[in-house]
């Protein structure tokens, strides 16, 4: 795995996840939260986050962690592995109600510097109407490419695979 993409519903844990396999594989990290804010919540955008994104692309080796549909396309073509973690919406409404309690008032390391975490009342309709929106979008991105996907549907088996992949490289 030389290029990899990181997705789910927000509250997932993309951020965490990417950290550890980053760490693993020695790849540099690439968070789209990061690229598409800008200090005070300020939306970038569309444009501005292909721009930002294409040298990043064209790299031989990188992790990449969010959704933003408009750029999955050309990041699922260009990964040779997605990790997918599909996991159920409560759980991600929870682990977001905790990512805003932890960090109220600061901004978290994944973020741009300026956007500190704060309860929006929109996000966390986002992540109820997951199943309803972005998951089809998501998975008819994801049609063609089952091959490089790596699908959890739960931490557990999260972190298991990332408990192998630790083994399996520090190994090598």
């Amino acid at each position: 795995m030389e290029r990899v993409l990181v997705i789910g519903p927000c509250g997932a844990g993309k951020s965490t996840a990417s950290r550890r396999i980053a760490a693993v594989l020695a790849l540099p990290l690439h968070h789209l939260d990061r690229l598409h804010w800008k200090a005070g919540w300020v939306e970038g955008s569309k444009e501005e986050l292909h721009e930002l994104l294409a040298p990043i692309l064209a790299e031989d080796r990188w992790i990449i962690d969010g959704n933003y549909g408009s750029t999955m396309q050309q990041r699922i073509v260009r990964s040779d592995a997605v990790i997918y973690l599909d996991y159920p919406v409560s759980l991600c409404l929870w682990r977001a109600a905790k990512r805003v309690w932890r960090f109220r008032g600061r901004t978290r390391p994944d973020m741009t510097e300026g956007c500190p975490e704060r309860f929006d009342f929109a996000f966390f309709l986002y992540i109820a109407n997951w199943n309803r929106h972005a998951r089809p979008r998501t998975e008819a991105l994801l049609a063609g490419s089952e091959g490089k996907v790596h699908r959890f549907t739960s931490p557990r088996a999260m972190e298991d695979w990332l408990v192998k992949l630790e083994r399996k490289h520090a190994c090598n």
